[in-house]
């Protein structure tokens, strides 16, 4: 048998470093009223935005889609609601 030598302490502390998840899920409306600047700064911090649609999806996340997708984050249009994830964070839509 030939020496493979692992060290499951080392594999373990990377890990927990790894799935480290900072930020909130955050509830909110998107209808115009708050500015682009302030959900991007959200995310940024690595939260989720969960809102609540009041209007057209595409004029009202306008102004900060494209810098969330850039980033590599996530924007998805589901039943009424806009789910926003920071990079890092994905939304499954295998069960849809």
């Amino acid at each position: 048998m030939s020496d493979f030598d692992l060290d499951l302490r080392a594999v373990e502390e990377h890990i927990d470093d790894e799935l480290e998840i900072e930020g909130s899920i955050l509830l909110g409306v998107l209808d115009g009223e708050t500015p682009a600047e302030e959900w991007l700064e959200a995310i940024s911090k690595g939260n989720v935005l969960v809102l609540n649609v009041d209007g057209d999806v595409n004029e009202l996340a306008s102004g900060f889609a494209r810098d969330v997708k850039e980033s590599g984050g996530n924007l998805v249009h589901f039943r009424g609601f806009l789910l926003v994830t920071p990079p890092g964070v994905d939304v499954s839509t295998e069960r849809l």
